[in-house]
């Protein structure tokens, strides 16, 4: 057996360094939580996509939260949407009628994730978009981007964040318009066609 002196700090090795999870796999799963729009809502749509990591493969396990104000642009302001019965403490999922607007999604086997929510209205200078929260293994700190809509190139060449941006990277914050209001999305948390990460300070 090797003894080490920790007297000193010199003679202490660090801890090495390790991903955690995804533990949070178990906590967070939210069934439903795609159907953020209520049910028959004629201003609905589908944001779908993928998640890949550095090397281009998809992640079977991530997580991505939405959240997007209505129509009109107002951010609701009813109740939360993961209801619970108060007898059981379990899960009731959402009432079909009201809008939220925020919804977490877990990834299927293929990496694949999708949501059907409200279109978002624009809010102040912004070109309306879906604010977007990734849990993915490996992260010790969850990613934070957008979804903007194509259609509106004037709203899209004005919006402050992305007029930031050179075209390329632009380009990935920007959805692809899969026809019959349908919206593909994917996020590439790192190498080639990176998507655009936001820092909140």
């Amino acid at each position: 057996m090797t003894k080490i002196d920790t007297s000193s700090p010199e003679s202490v090795l660090p801890t090495p360094s390790h991903t955690v999870g995804p533990f949070y796999g178990y906590a967070l799963p939210f069934p439903g939580g795609g159907d953020i729009a209520p049910v028959g809502h004629p201003d609905t749509i589908t944001a779908q996509g993928y998640v890949y990591d550095g090397e281009g493969k998809p992640l079977p396990d991530a997580f991505v939260e939405l959240w997007g104000p209505d129509p009109d642009g107002s951010l609701p302001t009813v109740d939360g949407s993961m209801r619970r019965d108060p007898a059981s403490g379990g899960f009731l999922g959402r009432n079909g009628v009201e809008f939220t607007g925020w919804g977490r999604i877990q990834t299927d086997a293929n990496g694949h994730w999708y949501a059907r929510t409200l279109r978002p209205g624009a809010r102040g200078r912004n070109a309306p978009y879906l604010s977007v929260c990734v849990f993915a293994r490996g992260l010790l700190v969850h990613l934070f981007t957008r979804i903007y809509l194509p259609g509106d190139e004037a709203a899209l060449a004005a919006d402050p964040l992305l007029s930031q941006l050179d075209e390329e990277r632009r380009g990935t914050l920007i959805a692809a318009d899969a026809g019959k209001g349908t919206y593909r999305f994917d996020i590439r948390l790192q190498g080639e066609g990176e998507t655009v990460f936001l820092e909140f300070q």
